[in-house]
């Protein structure tokens, strides 16, 4: 029987017991594997009956709870265990061979032991996770059983002679040592949980985090293997194939990792610091750092020295396999008999190392652990790293609020500053410390790597090294240039975006004046600067790219070319590889230096800016304003509920008034004081030195009306704000009456406004109440904008409350100070912004009614002398101090010059009433705006969502896989359309340059190998050629060539990726800005402007700089893992047949990973906008914050807001993980086959020794580039979507800009009459939509003054814009002079009629650059002009006349100015037709009347069309077509004043 389990070998009886049972080895192997059965026998039942009922057992959230003592250290143990009986098997094999027959018992037990073991940490896990701990007793006496047969085996051993020279000898003792630790930490378990042998066991709860359900984070919380393999993330991952994943999904972070947590942990750190002795000294912020996270970054170092000592492994084992490939040497008899003991062959530790099959399942084992402690590094530094940057944000935000106001106004703090520390510095700070291990593992790698060298190759080796070397600081230049240059390309884009914008916002008056062309080249010249940079930033980037190519190619180039010289020959195969190998080890560390330097000394400045802020001026810490932050930061740790939560849970001191209450509130018994505040002696200054306010004694009385009057910039708004604390005291005192300090609401000057819905910005935090609510809305008149808003008082009032006009953002701030339940109310001039009917309304409805009725204190600072008849309390200020303080009746007896100059400063402010009232009121207009904007809002957020939905929208209910397969398909027609827009020379070039260049590469490597490998068969042929002429004289040459050639593609494909971006970039923004600039006025009315602008500046900024790297990085790791896989399957064919699973692997792999990191993604962009617009809120509304005291609740919004965000980039890191510990398990598994392969062909004599080298360090690099491959894919996916929307503008429609007519057919002088028809004129916006003019007929004689009148809507301006031919004019026509404006070219008949809009347009730059962009007129003819609109004399005293500048938008002249311009810029077009839409609507009378002169007098030989409201009460020359919604027209003729003209009523429906 050749399978006997002691072997029989014919002169030994293996089964005799004659010299004792235990003398038999072969019974003591026996005896070993009864533990293993024992185990096997009793688990397995307990564990099927456990699976089986498992559906029974309710589901619970602690599967993952770890909860018995010594829990990591049994893992590590089993974990080594299983090691060392993977080695006891392989040493048994191994004897095997040696021996005659077949002796099972060398390596049966040690594969029942590794059976065993992986069925007890099986068993393990799943008591712990249902906590069954009686059950561990089975292990308990398995531990027990196992170490006593081992030791048995280990004394019978020492007996016959075997030491520790013998492996199996060493091999034993290990298992004794471990066996005996795993029965110590059983022990432990049973001593601490005292679940048996004890009365009574102890009870144990879940950690917090578990017992919540929102937790979904659970990395902290798992076994050592899921951990590793991150194996929890996986139901997300593949979940997010059905479904998109959302916020809810990810849950919340568990405590450890919270903001307040890690903000805590640094604050002790920084202020443990600060002495007693000695208060003042600035703590080190570095220090603080290392204190709080100082430990994890010492555990990641230990993994990354782990992964860089391992990674070594990886050239050894490739040197030695290929070295014992052919070595089939036999142990000779004679060595056989010396090493046998008991019966059987024992062997040394080295035999073993010499067997290359051995070599090959040690090399994957290393690649295994090596990743695993690689990945687990990385982990744990982001994972530190984003703790870093919540408690830094959280350090930075409770700064902000405890920041001295007069450092934000002073200027020493801008907004600028403070939101690139959150935005900028925190996050050079984290990415800082993702790096930072890399800073001590590097050098360590570089100087291990050497050393290896060295051994392998000698001196020739330390040249290699030195070129990569000295290489190195060259790299280190151009990372520093690169930076440069891209702070250069951000100017230029800005630049050119704000040009782009100035453009879209002007658009109509563009089309009208026919001007798209020349401002279109505007941008095109920012845009070739900006290109120009680009391009450096390009050149500079292809370097980049080409040195980490070619650095490895040269290293290996010079080293061999050296060893050549030195030794007179090659190196042999096994060192070749090796070398190979290492060289593409130590690039990476060197190539990754100069980021991690370049982040290093970024962090350093960081770090600087951060401890000036932190040690910048504070606000006064006033009696009241004591222990805030100790409150809010309980608070925070009592409730972290859900974001809504939190909003409706009150600071403390609201908890009083929570009860429903009545609108008025009960007299407190304590308003017996008279004075609310008095300020004593005050002296203020906004801590410049300079005296604000002095000498200030005031005081407020209690549930009385305070004003504060005085001119512009006498300090009333400093006095208030004094008195709330915000100004530094110089001298004097502020005394509140105890408790009115903590109920004060304030209304600013500059109103600000939350990223809320409107009611969270009138309630602002304060209980709903509805009455309340409504009669404060009713105050402020807010009710019909409300109305407006598309969704009501829950619309969203954006970013600072942009969509809002100024005195709709003033109200709303009013009614947050009246809604709050305080005692006082500042109001810091609430009427500025308003129209006279809206103050009158505010001051009787709110101020009196509301406020006084609630016997409110109210202190009112106000300019509109006429309210001082209200007031019970007046204080007048001046120049910074108390002119009188007083009732109005004192103030007259006592001081009758300042009341005689108030009553005449009151008749003026009457004169404006009376003024005002002609006018349409300012109201009517901002809500008219609102109406707009909301209107182009919603066709926006439509647009918007169906860009977004159109992946969703596929059949919601059922099909599911349908939606899975388009998230998971790759965009290939974008790819494609994004090269094909780059040119086709230039995607030939590419691909070709790529193809060939890495066939020349591993055309080197080759030829290394044919080389190496002739060495050791001109080995055996020495015999025959002893005339010893050198054989290799051919290689060096070749190979010299191919190296050179090699570095030249490199250089030409890295340069042909970047440029190939660049084309696409220039042609992509050109094809862009010209289809936008040319679509149809509809275009514009429909799109957004924030949509169009974002394809300008977000998209085009990724097709600028981000796509190019991207397909560089995935052509370059695509095309390595496919020719590393194109060599191993040529030089074995064996793999192929192992490829076939590895590429199904794959495949799932990446297609999970992309869809789940997109997601990802967006969460973790949309989660990073509202922590950081937070931030800039606050610090605006710094000064209402404080006064409200509501800094406990902001502080808990910023919370969850940074905890949001951090546990979306949590998870994404943690994707990152999973993708890439599991394509480097697949990268371990290729080598593993690609390895036994070659052994497996090589014993038929197929590849030669260098051969197998070279597939070998070939799969070694596939492992690198696996996950680069899929990483970049998904970024390239996500990026490509800036394309599609790029494309998605390009398929618009442009106006028809040619005509039937040929431009010279025209007349030079056209139109010279000014003579209209307008025969039965139908229009429409789009063929889609109802006509809003239909069969309109007019005649207009040369040079008459005709008004077209109107309510609104009833098409008055459609008929100015038909003039122009800018809405679609589907039936009849009209003809100017005879000829029919639809057939001209749209640019000859724009430019030959000129029109003044409602809304002055004026660009930046020059005033002669917007009175003539064509460059065309001379200056008397601009004068001229400037003349006539009456500008002439103010033009002149600008610096530089006409070439002044202009600032964007025209902000520095007033409305009426800007008109005027408008009005100027119609006179320089000499054309005989001018038309007026609504010119007068936006300004005041005085300008009025000049453009009412201008037309009369300048414009008399002219044609005038004018447009007017019905209701504009002013009269206008012309004459009146009534535009009426009738159908049909009616033509009457009336002469009424002179010159014959005459009224027209056009009705139309």
């Amino acid at each position: 029987m050749a399978f006997s389990f002691c072997g029989n070998d014919k002169n030994i009886s293996a089964y005799s017991v004659e010299n004792g049972v235990l003398n038999n080895g072969c019974f003591v192997d026996a005896l070993n594997l009864v533990p293993h059965v024992f185990l096997l026998f009793i688990t397995f039942p307990i564990l099927f009956i456990g699976w089986g009922s498992q559906s029974s057992k309710v589901q619970i959230h602690h599967n993952t709870w770890l909860h018995f003592p010594g829990h990591n250290m049994r893992w590590i143990l089993t974990f080594l265990l299983l090691f060392v009986h993977v080695c006891e098997f392989a040493e048994g094999i191994v004897s095997n061979k040696v021996m005659n027959t077949d002796h099972l018992h060398l390596f049966m037990p040690a594969f029942m032991g590794f059976i065993a073991a992986t069925t007890s940490v099986v068993y393990y896990h799943n008591i712990e996770t249902s906590n069954f701990p009686k059950l561990l007793l089975v292990l308990f006496i398995y531990w027990v059983l196992a170490f006593i047969t081992k030791s048995i085996k280990l004394w019978k051993f020492t007996e016959f002679g075997v030491g520790p020279q013998h492996l199996r000898f060493c091999i034993t003792a290990l298992l004794v040592i471990l066996y005996g630790l795993l029965m110590a930490v059983e022990v432990n378990v049973i001593r601490v949980r005292k679940y048996v042998f004890f009365a009574n066991p102890q009870k144990v709860k879940p950690p917090e985090d578990l017992q919540d359900l929102g937790v979904r984070f659970l990395q902290p919380f798992v076994n050592l293997l899921s951990k590793a393999t991150y194996w929890w993330m996986n139901p997300l991952i593949m979940g997010a194939h059905k479904r998109p994943i959302e916020l809810k999904k990810i849950g919340k972070l568990p405590i450890a990792m919270r903001a307040l947590t890690n903000y805590l942990r640094l604050k002790d750190a920084y202020e443990d610091q600060r002495t007693p002795e000695d208060r003042d000294q600035n703590p080190s912020i570095w220090r603080s750092m290392y204190r709080a996270f100082g430990r994890p970054i010492l555990l990641s170092s230990t993994f990354r020295y782990l992964a860089d000592l391992l990674g070594f492994a990886g050239p050894l084992c490739i040197s030695g396999i290929v070295k014992y490939l052919d070595v089939t040497e036999v142990v000779s008899s004679e060595d056989k008999k010396k090493e046998t003991y008991l019966g059987v062959y024992f062997m040394s530790s080295a035999e073993l190392l010499q067997n290359s099959s051995v070599l090959s399942v040690l090399l994957f084992l290393a690649l295994v652990l090596q990743r695993t402690f690689l990945q687990a590094s990385y982990y744990v530094t982001i994972e530190t790293g984003i703790n870093l940057r919540g408690a830094l944000l959280a350090m930075i935000y409770n700064k902000i609020l405890r920041l001295s106001t007069s450092n934000m106004s002073m200027g020493e703090m801008t907004l600028g500053q403070i939101n690139n520390l959150v935005a900028i510095e925190t996050n050079q700070l984290m990415w800082f410390l993702f790096l930072c291990p890399n800073l001590w593992a590097m050098p360590v790698q570089i100087v291990m790597g050497v050393i290896l060298l060295y051994y392998l190759l000698g001196w020739s080796a330390l040249v290699g090294a030195s070129v990569i070397v000295l290489l190195a600081p060259v790299q280190y230049l151009i990372a520093t240039k690169l930076a440069d240059t891209q702070k250069n390309t951000l100017e230029h884009s800005t630049d050119r975006l704000k040009k782009t914008t100035e453009i879209l916002k002007g658009i109509k008056l563009l089309k009208l004046y026919a001007w798209e062309d020349i401002f279109c080249g505007n941008v095109e010249d920012t845009r070739g600067k900006e290109l120009t940079s680009l391009k450096t930033f390009a050149f500079y980037t292809s370097m980049s790219i080409f040195m980490n190519a070619a650095i490895p190619i040269a290293a290996v180039l010079a080293t061999f070319v050296m060893h050549h010289f030195l030794n007179k020959s090659g190196p042999s195969p096994s060192e070749a590889f090796a070398a190979l190998a290492l060289f593409h080890i130590l690039v990476t560390p060197l190539f990754l230096l100069s980021t991690v330097v370049r982040f290093a000394v970024k962090a350093l400045v960081s770090v600087q800016k951060l401890g000036e802020f932190l040690q910048s001026d504070e606000i006064g810490d006033d009696s009241w304003r004591n222990g805030d932050i100790s409150v809010s930061l309980n608070a925070g740790k009592k409730h972290t509920g859900m974001t809504k939560a939190i909003n409706r849970k009150q600071p403390m001191r609201y908890q009083m008034d929570n009860y429903e209450q009545p609108i008025r509130r009960q007299m407190r018994p304590t308003e017996t004081e008279d004075v609310a505040v008095k300020v004593s002696n005050g002296s203020f200054t906004w801590g410049n030195n300079l005296l604000t306010l002095s000498d200030i004694n005031i005081r407020i009385p209690t549930g009385q009306l305070t004003m504060i009057v005085g001119q512009v910039g006498c300090g009333k708004s400093s006095l208030l704000l004094a008195m709330l604390g915000e100004m530094q005291a110089i001298d004097g005192v502020v005394h509140w009456s105890n408790k009115n300090r903590n109920s004060v609401a304030y209304a600013a000057q500059k109103s600000w406004l939350l990223n809320a819905t409107l009611e969270e910005n009138i309630t602002f935090g304060s209980p709903f109440n509805k009455q309340r609510y409504k009669a404060v809305i009713d105050a402020c008149s807010l009710q019909p904008d409300i109305d407006l808003l598309p969704f009501g008082d829950q619309t969203e009032i954006g970013e600072r409350g942009i969509n809002l006009s100024g005195g709709q953002r003033q109200r709303i701030c009013v009614a947050r100070a009246l809604y709050q339940n305080t005692n006082i109310v500042f109001l810091d001039d609430p009427f500025s912004a308003l129209d006279i009917h809206l103050s009158d309304h505010l001051m009787q409805e709110g101020i009196l009614k509301f406020l006084q009725d609630d016997k409110r204190t109210v202190v009112l600072v106000t300019h509109k002398l006429q309210y001082l008849i209200h007031a019970d309390w007046i204080i007048a200020m001046k120049d910074g101090s108390i002119l009188r303080e007083g009732t109005l009746k004192d103030i007259q007896t006592h001081d009758v010059e300042l009341y005689d100059h108030w009553k005449t400063l009151m008749n003026r402010q009457d004169q404006e009433l009376e003024k005002d009232t002609q006018q349409d009121s300012q109201t009517t207009l901002e809500r008219k705006t609102l109406r707009r904007a909301f209107y182009s809002r919603e066709a926006k957020n439509h647009v918007d969502d169906e860009d977004e939905e159109e992946v969703e929208e596929e059949d919601e209910e059922d099909d599911f896989s349908l939606i899975a397969n388009r998230r998971s398909k790759i965009p290939w027609k974008v790819c494609w359309c994004y090269l094909s827009s780059g040119g086709f020379f230039m995607v030939f070039l590419m691909v070709f340059s790529k193809l060939i260049k890495h066939s020349v590469i591993v055309a080197i490597d080759y030829w290394l190998a044919v080389w190496t490998s002739s060495k050791t068969d001109s080995a055996s042929l020495n015999e025959t050629l002893s005339s010893g002429i050198p054989e290799d004289s051919h290689y060096l040459p070749v190979f010299i060539t191919l190296c050179a050639a090699g570095i030249t593609l490199c250089l030409i494909t890295s340069l042909t990726v970047e440029f190939l971006g660049l084309s696409a970039a220039t042609n992509l923004h050109h094809n862009l800005l010209n289809k936008i600039l040319h679509a149809p006025i509809r275009f514009f009315d429909v799109t957004p402007l924030g949509q169009i602008l974002n394809r300008f500046s977000a998209d085009t900024n990724i097709i600028d700089q981000h796509i190019p790297p991207t397909l560089e990085s995935l052509t370059r790791s695509t095309l390595l893992c496919l020719s590393a896989i194109g060599v191993i399957s040529s030089i074995t064919p064996a793999f192929l047949i192992a490829l076939i699973p590895l590429s199904v692997a794959f495949y799932f792999i990446q297609k999970y990973f992309r869809v789940a990191s997109k997601d990802l993604q967006d969460l973790d962009d949309s989660t990073q906008l509202p922590l950081l617009c937070h931030f800039s809120e606050t610090a605006e509304g710094l000064t209402t914050i404080r006064a409200f005291r509501h800094e406990a609740r902001f502080k808990q919004r910023m919370l969850e807001l940074t905890d949001t965000n951090n546990t979306a980039y949590l998870f994404l890191s943690a994707a990152n993980r999973w993708l890439e510990v599991r394509t480097d398990y697949l990268g371990a598994v290729i080598v593993l086959t690609a390895a036994t392969a070659s052994i497996w062909s090589s014993q038929y004599g197929l590849p030669a020794g260098g051969l197998v080298g070279l597939g070998l360090t070939y799969a070694l690099t596939v492992s690198n580039y696996l996950n680069w491959v899929v990483r970049n894919l998904a970024d390239l996916e996500v990026q490509m979507a800036a394309v599609t929307k790029v494309n998605s503008f390009l398929g618009t429609e442009s106006e028809n800009y040619e005509g039937s007519m040929e431009a010279s057919q025209v007349p030079q002088d056209w139109p010279q009459d000014g003579e209209i028809k307008i025969q039965g004129l139908c229009v429409r916006y789009d063929p889609l939509l109802k006509p809003v003019l239909k069969h309109v007929n007019a005649y207009i004689k040369p040079g008459q003054k005709v008004g077209i009148c109107g309510r609104t809507g009833s098409g008055k301006s459609s008929l100015s814009l038909a003039f122009f031919n800018m809405v679609d004019i589907f039936e009849g026509k009209i003809i100017i002079d005879g000829i029919d404006i639809y057939k001209l070219p749209l640019h000859t008949l724009r430019s030959r009629l000129s029109i003044i809009l409602q809304d002055p347009v004026l660009f930046s730059g020059s005033i002669r650059f917007n009175l003539d962009p064509e460059r065309e007129c001379s200056d008397d003819r601009l004068w001229e002009a400037l003349e006539i609109a009456q500008l002439k004399n103010m033009v002149k005293s600008l610096p530089g006349g006409l070439d002044a500048v202009v600032t964007e938008g025209g902000e520095n002249f007033s409305v009426g100015q800007r008109q005027l311009f408008c009005l100027a810029r119609a006179f320089v077009r000499k054309s005989s037709i001018l038309i007026m839409d609504e010119a007068t609507a936006s300004i005041d009378m005085a300008t009025e009347n000049i453009l009412q002169k201008v037309v009369m007098t300048a414009f008399a030989d002219r044609t005038v069309v004018t447009i007017a409201s019905a209701h504009h009460p002013h009269g206008r020359p012309g004459h009146c077509d009534e535009a009426r919604k009738h159908r049909g027209v009616r033509q009457t003729q009336d002469s009424f004043g002179a010159g014959g003209r005459d009224v027209r009523l056009l009705r139309q429906s």
